[in-house]
Order: C-alpha cells, then sequence, then structure tokens
C-alpha cells in the first residue's frame, strides 16, 4: 500500500504537468486527452458505487456488535459513551477551525473554478436548504431505497442505525444470519475498493490531466493549500488529545509522552491503527501502569469503533471542499454532516485513510450539501494527512483509557 501511494502521488504530478503541457504547448491533443480524462471519471465512479452499501453494512454490523458488547459489562458501556463525547467534541472542533481558517486563508476564486472545471463539474446547482420542519421530517426515510438512490445520506444513516439496533433484539440464530450477511457485504465491497484502488495510478492520472488541462499547474497550489489544511486541523486534533490524556487522564506529560513515543512511530509508519494496537497495550500497561482490566478491554475496543480525528479530518476535506465550489452550507446541513460524520466515524473500518477515504468523505459531502467529484484528485494526497489521522487516533485511544482508567489504578497494576 505504500508503493501504491507513491506511485499515485506521482500520478498526480504526472498527470498535472502532462495536462498543462498540453494546454499551453500542444493544443491540438487536447480531444485527446479528453477522451483520456474520461477514464478518471470511469475509475471514480467504481469507488463511489461502493458507498451506500460499505456504509450500510459497516453501520449495521458495527452497531450490533458494540450494543451487544455493551450489555457484557459498565465499562464497555462508559467507554462507548466517552467515545460518542469526544467524537462530538472532535466535530465541533473541526467545524470551528477548518472555517476559520478558510476565512483567514480563502482561496483564489479564479483558481477553485479552474480546478474545478478540471474535474468535469464546473456546473453546480446550488438548491435552497431544508428548513428545520423539513430537516426533522427527513430524518426517517419513508424509502430507504429511494434514500439510498437520492443520496439522502442521514436518511440512510438513521435507518442503518434503527436497524442495527433493532438486530440485537432478536434470536441470536437470526442475529448472526444478518450480522454475518452484513459482514459479509462489507467485507466484498472491501474487496472491490482494493481491486479499483489497483487502478489508482492510472485513474488519478486521468483526472490529474483534466485538471492540468482547465488550470494548468496552478492546481499544485490549490492542492498544497488543502493539504496544508487539513493536515494543520488534524495535528491540532492530536495535540488536544494529548492534552484531554494530561488533563482528563491525570497523566503526567514526561510519562504520557515517553510511553506513547514507540506508538507514534509505529503509527506514522503504518498508517493503521490496528497495527499500533499490541504498542498501545505495552504503552498502557508498562508506560503508563494502567489496569490490565481496563486498558485490556478498552484498547480493542476503541481501535474498533473509536477514531478521534475521524470526524476532524473528514469534516475538514468536506468544508474545504464546499469552499472551493464557494457554497456556504446552512446550520442544519451542518448538524446534518456532524450526525453522519459521527456515525462514519464509529462503522470506518481501520485501514489506511486511502482505502477508506471515498466510502468515509463522500457521505458527509452529500450531508452537506457539497459535490463529489473532486475526491478522486484529493485521494491522491490523503497519504500526507493520513498519517496525523492515526497519530490522533492512537493518542485518543490512550487518552479515553487513561480516563477510564482513573480511580481504578489502584486496584491493579499489571507486573
Amino acid at each position: 500500500m505504500k508503493s501504491l501511494s507513491i506511485f499515485v502521488l506521482l500520478a498526480l504530478a504526472a498527470g498535472l504537468v502532462a495536462g498543462a503541457l498540453i494546454k499551453n504547448a500542444a493544443p491540438q491533443l487536447t480531444d485527446a486527452a479528453d477522451i483520456a480524462t474520461a477514464f478518471g471519471g470511469l475509475w471514480l465512479n467504481a469507488l463511489r458505487m461502493t458507498v451506500v452499501p460499505l456504509v450500510v453494512s459497516l453501520l449495521i454490523t458495527g452497531i450490533a456488535s458494540v450494543a451487544d458488547t455493551a450489555k457484557t459489562g459498565g465499562l464497555v458501556l462508559r467507554a462507548v459513551l466517552l467515545f460518542t463525547a469526544l467524537l462530538f467534541f472532535a466535530a465541533t472542533y473541526s467545524v470551528i477551525v477548518t472555517n476559520g481558517w478558510l476565512a483567514l486563508w480563502p482561496l483564489d476564486r479564479a483558481a477553485a473554478d479552474a480546478f474545478i472545471a478540471g474535474v468535469g463539474d464546473s456546473a453546480v446547482i446550488i438548491t435552497e436548504p431544508p428548513s428545520f420542519a423539513s430537516w426533522l421530517q427527513g430524518l426517517a426515510p419513508y424509502n430507504p431505497v429511494k434514500a439510498a438512490a437520492e443520496d439522502g445520506m442521514l436518511a440512510l444513516v438513521v435507518f442503518s442505525i434503527f436497524f442495527g439496533f433493532a438486530v440485537t433484539r432478536l434470536e441470536p440464530a437470526m442475529r448472526d444470519q444478518i450480522v454475518g450477511f452484513f459482514r459479509a457485504v462489507s467485507e466484498a465491497m472491501i474487496v472491490i475498493v482494493h481491486w479499483v484502488l489497483l487502478a489508482g495510478p492510472f485513474g488519478v492520472f486521468a483526472l490529474a490531466l483534466g485538471v492540468g488541462l482547465h488550470a494548468g499547474l496552478g492546481a499544485a497550489g490549490t492542492l498544497a493549500q488543502y493539504v496544508i489544511i487539513v493536515t494543520g486541523v488534524t495535528a491540532g486534533s492530536t495535540l488536544i488529545a494529548w492534552l484531554i490524556a494530561i488533563t482528563f487522564g491525570g497523566q503526567p506529560a514526561g510519562r504520557f509522552t515517553a510511553a506513547a513515543t514507540p506508538v507514534w512511530a509505529i503509527a506514522a509508519s503504518t498508517q493503521s491503527s490496528l497495527a499500533s494496537l499490541p504498542a498501545m497495550l505495552e504503552a498502557a500497561l508498562r508506560g503508563l501502569k494502567l489496569p490490565p482490566s481496563v486498558a485490556d478491554v478498552v484498547l480493542p475496543l476503541a481501535v474498533a469503533v473509536f477514531r478521534f480525528t475521524s470526524p476532524v479530518a473528514n469534516l475538514a476535506v468536506c468544508f474545504f471542499v464546499a469552499h472551493l465550489y464557494g457554497l456556504e452550507p446552512s446550520l442544519i446541513q451542518i448538524v446534518s454532516a456532524v450526525v453522519v460524520a459521527y456515525a462514519v466515524s464509529i462503522a470506518a473500518v481501520g485501514l489506511p485513510g486511502q482505502i477508506s477515504f471515498i466510502a468515509s468523505i463522500a457521505p458527509i459531502c452529500l450531508a452537506l450539501g457539497v459535490p463529489t467529484e473532486v475526491l478522486g484528485i484529493l485521494i491522491a494526497v490523503e497519504v500526507i494527512p493520513d498519517i496525523w489521522r492515526t497519530l490522533g487516533n492512537v493518542t485518543g485511544d490512550l487518552a479515553a483509557t487513561s480516563i477510564l482508567s482513573r480511580g481504578r489504578r489502584d486496584e491493579e497494576t499489571p507486573p
């Protein structure tokens, strides 16, 4: 996956340069280049076709398993409540900081319009935002299939949440059949995503070629601004997770930093919270002296359902895209996006960001009323913000475990 990420970045640069050269030096090749960019649209659609089945199946299996696990003890229930509070806090932070950053450093409108034209979506229809009454009525879809077909992502998320909790009320045999089915669906979608990403260098090259034809090398400046803003907002949430561990987790700054440093090294190199779990357990038990009765339960659960930076980075991407299109989401749309960001963060698979990028970002964009066509280009530079996503996630996992361990550290200490 690391080598594929490098090839995707190189394909992005090559596509931008090739498009700029054709625009300036060989305009007679424009028609041929336009045909090539159609492959980029095909590749992006192949990614986007997995969004609805992947999000629905992950939500159903994730909620069914978490709700079932919550019955086994108060610790797990408290952990889930803490995760929920921290995720909504992280989402609020992202909304405020990202929009503040964009207000201080706005995109150049001409460059943004050229960038949008390059991905084939220059005509954006801005509809009237829904009223509170219509938004409230639309939370429960009268036809979930129609909601899926019309990109009614928030309504689809609400249906999936209800369905997931309903599954926990069934007899074990029936529940296992349904959970097994949707788990198989999610695994099949992930396989498709892997297949599509194998063609990532070609798809990104084709998309970047179209952007280069319209925006020239100026598109590189827009992408650089995107990377800086999303990375900066996500890195800030990592610092906040560190402060939470010290302030609310009762951890001395030096001890927490020393214990977390090996975890950060693994997280940065693998970009996977799951791969960092053994190091997190070692840091919690040996470095932070947390009781095994807490660490052995909370950390695996956190890796499965708690991703502190997921709503932060995902919302930052969506608000950047909204700014790119010159859209100003209403308060109702922002609330919808925050709810969807929370649900997506709970359901997201513990894989590197480039694999889950479309499935995580597209539902939030749809809830926010933002087009998703540019995501195929942005995925090429996701490898950079994704490092900070993982660093923030593992820091948040250790912080949450420290909070839940307060008052229990004297009960038992690891040998």
